[in-house]
């Protein structure tokens, strides 16, 4: 029994007890690349790069580029949302 079936039981009438579809998640996890060092800002592209080509089972399905300073750091930051590929 679903966990929301087991907090509603009792609570509903029995024809709304069914378990009910959901669409996919948008996304099943978060991978963040970040640096605030300017050699390491250098090397960022190919560290993203690697881990795309390590997880090609992985479908990115959204990114957020954050870029953001104090007077001596410079913080650049890739967020890639992602999912399992559908088979």
């Amino acid at each position: 029994m679903f966990l929301e079936d087991r907090l509603l039981a009792g609570r509903r009438p029995a024809r709304y007890r069914e378990r009910v579809e959901r669409p996919l998640p948008s996304f099943t996890g978060v991978k963040v690349f970040s640096t605030t060092l300017a050699r390491d800002r250098e090397a960022l592209s190919d560290r993203i790069t690697s881990w795309l080509r390590e997880n090609v089972q992985l479908e990115i399905v959204d990114k957020v580029v954050t870029q953001s300073s104090d007077k001596e750091f410079h913080c650049l930051t890739f967020t890639f949302f992602y999912r399992e590929r559908v088979r």
